[in-house]
């Protein structure tokens, strides 16, 4: 009475395989990932749309090299001169 061992007639459950268990483990995980990366976000796809092209406009920028000679702010300030 309030033993915990299998009856003698009984065998022990079967425990799964390496390779089933390692697969629903890391089916596990990346489901945990998945919902820990969209937790409190309601549109999951715009923000990875916002973020792909946010990486494409930072590779743009990488491979374009330096900024032109004077930048935006001698531009406006010729234009404010000029007129």
């Amino acid at each position: 009475m309030g033993m915990c061992f299998p009856c003698p007639g009984e065998s022990a459950p079967p425990s799964p395989d390496l390779e089933e268990k390692r697969a629903k483990l890391a089916e596990a995980a990346e489901r945990r990932q998945k919902e820990a990366a969209s937790r409190g976000i309601l549109d999951v796809r715009s923000v990875e749309e916002k973020r792909k092209k946010k990486e494409k406009i930072e590779k743009q920028i990488a491979t374009s090299g330096p900024p032109p000679e004077g930048g935006l702010r001698k531009r406006i300030n010729f234009l404010w001169t000029v007129s």
